[in-house]
């Protein structure tokens, strides 16, 4: 139940004729139990959650309620910790969303409450809490089966591979959802799983497509993978200008939950993890494929970079608010948000990345001619979403999300990279690497010195520290390829690259005249494009894109 406490100092502040509210009550509360260290300040804390329920009866919560059951026990007064776990644990959600058998059962419920095992009333509420654990999971399964309901036609029964391509441009299985808000699991691997929170818009029609917008959450080393999620978590607090706008500009909201070891940023076990949400979703829902965004805040806002650095195929743009621009797990090759765009929103109290940097990187993006902006808002620290000052950034957003699309054909693409497993980008796939050869001179690393960094001293005031760093870590060899295309030629460049493939549409190629593709100036290619279904269903299959399809493939070794 850990994870309860971990937003609980930014609940909302208010003032109530002239009094203390409750939210200031149960805060200093809050506060008292994180600094007590013996019985004395445990009862002290206790007793102020006691005065806030006396105060305002009618504002008494589920967060509450469970830190006021866990102080009693563990100052061992059995009967109020019982008077406060008891309703606490017969409540549907509490105000998080969250049912009440999980404090129960949770992860955490027997050393919090270790001093009440042996009561009968324990045990009892524990055979309650397992019923209703086992109801809850059945709920949440018949809602992810009606989420996911369709009524496509057959692609694998077409013939014809020209009626097959226009079936999956137009390809609509879509029906109407039953909520708003759907917890859908995810699998990990084997043997993990999490979950990914689905808010759509109030009147979603499934004969509509929509943009789509993923949230990535920060503090990635401090969270776990949770096997559902609720919209009163997710759609709340931090969150709540996301859900207003979306609201506003019907935008389909997308909350993955990443944890240490699984997330957006490093290590790259979990990295995937996104990608396959975006497919997922798409299966059931009617989506913009030319739509996609993503954002998020501090790791989160790292992620979306990093999407854009590494795998920005499906997605449209990208957002960061306090963002560390830098993969963490390979090569930082900032040319490569020319496919793409960003949008950073900064502060100037920053601890996570300082504004010198932020300069040097804007400075950088224009030298690039890059699709980048920035904002700065100065006096707010690294919790700027906490601010209500942050909302203009939140206009931004949406303003841009609204007016931007995904070209699924650019006519140019520039791509580098030092992973294979990151070796494609829109029309250019399975692109691999040959480090023993010699680099071209066009295929240079950009980077910039940091020589200030923004920190807290011991008396949580914000200092200027002096570093002598590098923004970006190279710790592999890459390999670069640039490509082109018009009038059915294929122009490509290539430094340190053993092979690739070239996807082929009908959007981008005339397939009644022949494919010219030359490499380094030498001619490789030159036939006709054929359709090839299997590969078509494949890529389909694999994408869910029904925008950016491929009827065929032209694989090269340099």
């Amino acid at each position: 139940m850990r994870y309860y406490l971990a937003g609980a100092l930014f609940f909302c502040i208010f003032l109530c004729h002239g009094q203390e509210g409750y939210s200031v009550l149960t805060r200093k509360a809050l506060e008292a139990m994180w600094k007590a260290k013996d019985t004395t300040a445990y009862r002290n804390a206790l007793n102020m959650y006691e005065n806030a329920f006396r105060a305002y009866p009618d504002s008494v919560n589920g967060s509450a309620l469970y830190k006021a059951s866990v102080l009693a026990a563990e100052l061992r007064d059995f009967e109020k910790a019982f008077q406060y776990l008891t309703p606490l644990s017969q409540m549907k959600s509490d105000d998080y969303g969250y049912p009440g058998w999980n404090y129960i059962v949770g992860k955490y419920s027997e050393s919090e409450y270790k001093n009440l095992l042996d009561d009968p009333r324990w045990a009892a509420l524990k055979q309650k809490a397992i019923t209703g654990k086992a109801q809850f999971y059945r709920e949440l399964k018949e809602k992810e089966n009606e989420f996911y309901r369709i009524s496509g036609r057959d692609l694998k029964r077409i013939p014809d591979p020209r009626t097959l391509y226009k079936e999956i441009r137009a390809y609509h299985p879509y029906q109407s959802k039953q909520l708003r808000d759907y917890s859908l699991s995810l699998p990990v691997n084997d043997s993990v799983r999490t979950s990914f929170l689905v808010h759509l818009p109030k009147n979603y029609s499934p004969q509509k497509k929509y943009p789509v917008l993923l949230f990535l959450h920060g503090a990635v080393r401090n969270n776990a993978l949770t096997e559902f999620q609720t919209a009163e978590a997710n759609l709340n607090g931090w969150n709540r200008y996301y859900t207003r706008y979306a609201d506003q500009e019907e935008v389909i909201l997308v909350f993955p939950k990443g944890s240490r070891q699984y997330n957006w940023m490093t290590p790259d076990d979990g990295f995937f993890m996104v990608p396959e949400i975006v497919k997922k979703i798409k299966q059931a829902i009617h989506v913009d494929d030319n739509k996609i965004f993503i954002s998020g805040h501090s790791n989160g806002a790292t992620g979306s970079f990093s999407y854009l650095m590494k795998q920005p195929t499906p997605f449209s743009g990208f957002y960061g608010f306090n963002t560390y621009p830098k993969v963490f797990t390979g090569g930082t090759f900032v040319e490569n948000i020319k496919s793409r765009s960003f949008i950073n929103f900064s502060t100037d109290e920053d601890y996570y990345y300082p504004p010198g940097a932020n300069d040097d990187l804007t400075r950088l993006m224009t030298e690039l001619k890059a699709d980048y902006r920035e904002y700065r808002y100065p006096g707010f620290p690294h919790w700027f979403p906490q601010f209500d000052e942050s909302e203009p950034a939140y206009r931004v957003l949406f303003s841009d999300l609204a007016n931007r699309e995904r070209n699924p054909f650019p006519e140019n693409i520039s791509w580098e990279f030092d992973d294979e497993k990151y070796g494609n980008i829109d029309w250019l796939s399975d692109i691999k690497l040959d480090t023993l050869q010699p680099v071209e001179k066009w295929h240079k690393q950009l980077n910039f010195r940091i020589s200030k960094w923004l920190e807290y001293n011991r008396n949580d005031s914000l200092i200027t520290v002096p570093v002598d760093k590098n923004a970006f870590d190279f710790p592999r060899r890459s390999g670069k390829i640039k490509a082109g295309y018009a009038r059915n030629v294929f122009s490509i460049e290539t430094s340190c690259i053993r092979s690739f493939r070239i996807n082929i549409s009908p959007e981008m190629v005339n397939p009644k005249k022949k494919v010219k593709v030359y490499v380094n100036g030498k001619l490789y290619y030159r036939q006709k494009i054929k359709y090839n279904p299997e590969f078509m269903l494949q890529n389909f299959e694999d994408t869910r894109d029904r925008e950016q399809v491929w009827v065929n493939f032209i694989a090269l070794k340099v």
